[in-house]
This record gives structure tokens, sequence and C-alpha cells, in this order.
């Protein structure tokens, strides 16, 4: 069993790594680098790189495919090692179905020509769905991993406030995710020339609305980051449980330094490696609020006085 959970955490670090090479592949519009074939590239299985974009696409193409085996292959190892019933079996199913529906969403992207220079309302909204079904492809193999390791299974009816609490958080970070999708493609599509360029984009009435939705992502961010770092640090303050405490200081850290990389993001007009460095801590985010949640779920332990 601790190979399966090692090869588990592995499945995780994987996707983690695909995630923020599609990031790359946006960022850098390459995403019609394989024209609008798909599964090929350019209508064949190796293509003859003709350009610097046609190589980043391919090659994410290359990473996802061995994504989506990988998350199969765990599937099949949990089935056939896990016994009916554990925790582990049902994220393990629902990973598999969320990374076939990933599978599915970046195929419509490429085969609709919702890439590149595509500047349509119809990208956008794709765009947010993806994220949306990749946080919760994630999620879903991080507590596949969790319960592997040991984590035992969530019982939200003796831990009802607490799972009331954690719903708002994850609820605000998925929502959080879906705006940054956008703002990721107003900065690419329509990059500001300065901060204050940008600003002024952001609230004039006839710009494009990947630019007017922009403005969103860091309102939200300051909403959810706040309330996340508050339950945070009531949890690692008082919670019974030294294992929650660990996970709720580690949630609020990471939540703290996304927050102030938004802000540097947001200063340096969102340059390509900011832009990834974002999402591996949105992602780590995500990771460390799942955990944090599976583990506080579990353990049906009331706050100590302060």
């Amino acid at each position: 069993m601790r190979r399966l959970g090692r090869f588990a955490w592995g499945v995780v670090a994987l996707n983690v790594l695909v995630i923020l090479w599609g990031a790359y592949v946006r960022a850098t519009g390459s995403g019609a680098g394989c024209g609008s074939h798909w599964p090929l590239c350019d209508g064949q299985v190796v293509p003859r790189a003709r350009d610097a974009q046609t190589l980043i696409e391919f090659t994410h193409r290359l990473s996802s495919g061995a994504a989506l085996v990988a998350v199969f292959a765990l599937l099949v190892w949990v089935l056939r090692a896990v016994a009916r019933g554990q925790p582990a079996r049902r994220a393990a199913i629902w990973a598999a179905f969320f990374m076939a529906l990933e599978a599915a969403l970046g195929a419509w992207l490429v085969l609709a020509e919702l890439v590149a220079g595509n500047t349509s309302l119809l990208r956008g909204v794709t765009s947010s769905l993806h994220l949306l079904n990749t946080l919760l492809l994630l999620g879903c193999l991080t507590l596949t991993a969790h319960f592997l390791g040991g984590g035992a299974a969530p019982r939200p009816r003796q831990t009802a406030r607490l799972t009331g609490a954690m719903a708002v958080a994850l609820a605000g970070v998925l929502a959080l995710g879906m705006t940054g999708a956008i703002a990721a493609l107003g900065d690419t599509l329509f990059p500001a020339a300065s901060l204050r360029h940008g600003v002024q984009a952001d609230l004039s009435p006839s710009a494009h609305a990947f630019i007017r939705l922009r403005a969103l992502h860091p309102l939200l961010a300051a909403l959810v980051g706040v309330y996340i770092l508050a339950m945070a640090w009531r949890l690692a303050a008082r919670h019974s449980s030294p294992r929650v405490r660990t996970y709720a200081w580690r949630a609020g850290l990471l939540v703290a330094i996304q927050l102030a990389a938004g802000v540097i993001n947001l200063a340096l007009l969102a340059p390509i490696w900011m832009q990834i460095l974002h999402l591996l801590l949105a992602d780590l985010v995500w990771i460390s609020l799942i955990l944090l949640a599976a583990q506080a779920m579990a353990e049906p332990a009331d706050l100590v006085p302060a």
C-alpha cells in the first residue's frame, strides 16, 4: 500500500506539471501549434516541428497523454488493491471521470479553434469550465493519495459546522479559479502597456469582456483570501487535533504567499514566468485546502477555548 500511496502522489505531481505547461501553452499563444487537429498534431503522430509553437503544443499533448495513462493506471491499481467501500476507491473513480472530461474539454478547445488569438466569449466560458474541471480532478487525486496514506473518511454529519465553513472556502477557490482563467486570457490577448493603462482598460465600458471581467479576479481573491486566512487561523490556534492545526497553518501560509504573488503579478503586468508561479501557488493552495478539509471533517473534535 505504501508503494501505491507514493505512486498516487506522483500522479498528483505529474498533473500539476501538466497544468503549468498548459498555462505556458496559453500564455505563449501556442494552442494552435498543432493546427485544428486532435489527437494528432497537424495530422501526424510525430509532426515535424515547424516552429516553437508546434513543439510547445506537441509537448503538452504528450504530457497530457502521460497524465491520462497515469490516472487510469492509478484507478486500476486502487480497484485491485483497495477493498470495496473504502474512500480511496471512490476518489480514484471520480479522478478518472474528471480526467476523461479534462481530455474532452482539451480536445474541444482545439477542434473548435478556441485557442491562440481567439477572443470569443465561448473561449472564455470553455476555459473557465476547463479550469474548474482541472481543480476537481486535482482534488480527487489529492484525496486518493490522502486516503491511501491512512487518511480517515470524512464524517460530515459529526462536523456539520466545520463542513459548512470548508464548503464555502472550497467553493470560493473554485470561483476564484474560474475568474482567474478569464483574467489570464485578458492578460494574454490584451496585454497592458502599463498598470495605469490596464486599470483604465478594466473600467472602460467599450473594452472587451475579458478585460472588463479581469478586475473581478483580484476583488474576489481578496474576499476569499481573507475568509480562508481567518478560518485557518482559528483552526490552527484552537482545534484540538495537532494534524488539523498543521494543515491549517500550511494552508494559511500558502494563501498569504499567493495573495502577495497576485499583487506582484498585477504590478509586473503578468509576465509569463509570474503567471506560471501564480498558478503553481493556486494549485498548492487548492491541494492544501483539500487536505485540511478531509482531515478536519474526519476528526469531530471541538475547538478548544481560546
